[in-house]
C-alpha cells in the first residue's frame, strides 16, 4: 500500500470516527437551536405585549427546554388514572383532617371571603389541598422555562405562547421582584396555582398591602380563587352536585353533558338522591356522570361543578374536589362503594408503604402519607417485578406483600 493511499484511508477513518462521536451532540444542538429561534422570534410578540427588551433577556438568560415538562404534558394524572384511583389518592383523610384545621385557622378571613364574592369556602380549602397538599408544594420549576417549552413544541404550544406572554408581563410589573417565578410545569403558581393569564386578570390584593402574593400569603392565593370562581358563574349557596341512585332502566346511555335535564325530569325517570332527600331547586338542569360506568358511584352534576372544572377541565379533577370540600365539611363518604374492592388506605397504612418502598431502596422522596407520582413508580416497578397487574395504584395487598418480605 502506498503511502498516500494509506494516509487517504487514515483520514477516512478519522472522518467516520467523528461523525461517530458528534451524532448525539449534533442532534441536541438542533434540538436546542429550534428553541433558541423560538426565543428569538418570539420577542416580536412580546413586544407588541409591552415587555421590555431588559426584561425579556433576563427572562430567557441561560434557559434551555426542560424535558421535564414535555414528559409531563404527554402524562397528565386527571386523564391517565382511572378514576376510582384518582379520587382516592386525592381525597385523604390526611388531607381532610388539615382541611378542617384550615376551616377553623382561617376562618375569619374565609367568612369575609365568602361573603365578598359567594364561593364556597370548603371548595376553596379543596383546591388549596389538591393544588399544593396546603402550601406544602408549590413548585420548583422555573415558570418562563416551563412555559417556553410547552411553547415552542407539542401540543399545547398555543396554551404555552399565552401564558408565556402573561408570565413575562408580570415580570415587567416586578410582581416577584426577587428572582424567577417558580410553578408547575404548566406555569401554575403560588398556593392555589394560578396560572399566568388568570393572575393577571383575577388575582386580588386582599390585606391592602399593595402586592397580589399568592405565593406566601395563602389568605390573598384563597382570596383570588374565588375571585376567578365567582367570575366564571358561581351560584352563591347552590352544591356542586348529588349522588345518586339510579333505576334500573337508566344506565350509560343517559350520561353525558349532552344529555343533560331539569332534575324534576331526573326524578320522573326514578333517579333519585342518596338517603330520598327532593331535590331543592328541582328546575336546576343536571347531568348524570358515571365515572365508573353503571356498578359505581352515580352523580347529577349541577353548574357549580362546571365551574370547577374551568380550574382543571378534567372530570376526575374536579370530582375530588367536589368531593373533598364535602367532607371537609363534615359530610360522609360516597355510599355507593367503587367497583372491584377499590378503597383507600389509612394515614398509617399510607407511611407504611413509602417505608416499605424506601427500604427496599426506591427514591421516593419524603415519607409523607402523599403517593405522589414518584411513589406510584416505585409501586409499578414492585408490581413488574411480582407479575402482578402494573398500574401503580396502592393498595392493601401491594403493603402486604411488601412488609411479608420485611
Amino acid at each position: 500500500m502506498t503511502g498516500g493511499a494509506s494516509a487517504r484511508i487514515s483520514a477516512v477513518l478519522i472522518a467516520i470516527a467523528l461523525v461517530a462521536v458528534m451524532a448525539v451532540p449534533a442532534t441536541q444542538a438542533v434540538a436546542e437551536t429550534k428553541y433558541e429561534r423560538f426565543v428569538r422570534t418570539f420577542w416580536a410578540s412580546a413586544k407588541k405585549a409591552g415587555v421590555s427588551r431588559e426584561t425579556y433577556d433576563k427572562a430567557f438568560a441561560g434557559l434551555t427546554p426542560d424535558p421535564e415538562v414535555l414528559k409531563k404534558n404527554a402524562h397528565q394524572p386527571e386523564f391517565k388514572i382511572p378514576p376510582a384511583h384518582y379520587v382516592i389518592l386525592a381525597v385523604t383523610d390526611t388531607r381532610i383532617r388539615v382541611g378542617k384545621e384550615m376551616l377553623a385557622k382561617y376562618k375569619a378571613e374565609l367568612d369575609e371571603i365568602e361573603k365578598r364574592y359567594g364561593v364556597d369556602r370548603h371548595v376553596l380549602l379543596a383546591i388549596w389541598g389538591m393544588e399544593t397538599n396546603f402550601g406544602t408544594f408549590k413548585g420548583k420549576m422555573n415558570v418562563i422555562r416551563s412555559l417556553s417549552t410547552l411553547g415552542y413544541k407539542g401540543r399545547r404550544a398555543k396554551f404555552g405562547r399565552g401564558e408565556l406572554i402573561a408570565a413575562l408581563r408580570m415580570m415587567e410589573r416586578g410582581v416577584v421582584p426577587e428572582g424567577p417565578m417558580m410553578g408547575s410545569w404548566a406555569g401554575a403558581m403560588g398556593h392555589t396555582q394560578l396560572i399566568p393569564t388568570n393572575y393577571l386578570k383575577f388575582a386580588v390584593d386582599y390585606n391592602g398591602d399593595g402586592k397580589r402574593d399568592i405565593w406566601n400569603t395563602p389568605v390573598e392565593a384563597l382570596a383570588s380563587t374565588a375571585n376567578f370562581l365567582g367570575r366564571q358563574n358561581w351560584k352563591p349557596g347552590q352544591t356542586w352536585g348529588y349522588e345518586v341512585k339510579l333505576p334500573s332502566r337508566v344506565g350509560k346511555g343517559y350520561a353525558g353533558r349532552r344529555r343533560s335535564r331539569s332534575l324534576a325530569k331526573w326524578t320522573k325517570l326514578g333517579v333519585k338522591r342518596i338517603g330520598g332527600e327532593d331535590y331543592p331547586r328541582p328546575t336546576d338542569r343536571a347531568y348524570l356522570y358515571l365515572p365508573e360506568g353503571p356498578k359505581g358511584p352515580a352523580f347529577l352534576l349541577l353548574n357549580n361543578f362546571r365551574v370547577i372544572m374551568r380550574y382543571n377541565a378534567a372530570h376526575t379533577y374536579a370530582l375530588s374536589v367536589a368531593h373533598l370540600a364535602s367532607r371537609i365539611s363534615g359530610a360522609p363518604a360516597f355510599t355507593t362503594p367503587w367497583p372491584g374492592g377499590v378503597r383507600a388506605l389509612s394515614e398509617e397504612e399510607r407511611f407504611e408503604i413509602q417505608r416499605q418502598l424506601i427500604a427496599r431502596g426506591h427514591e421516593i422522596g419524603d415519607i409523607d402519607g402523599v403517593l405522589g407520582s414518584k411513589t406510584r413508580a416505585a409501586i409499578r416497578k414492585f408490581q413488574k417485578e411480582k407479575g402482578l397487574k402494573v398500574d401503580g395504584f396502592p393498595t392493601p395487598k401491594i403493603l402486604e406483600l411488601l412488609k411479608a418480605e420485611g
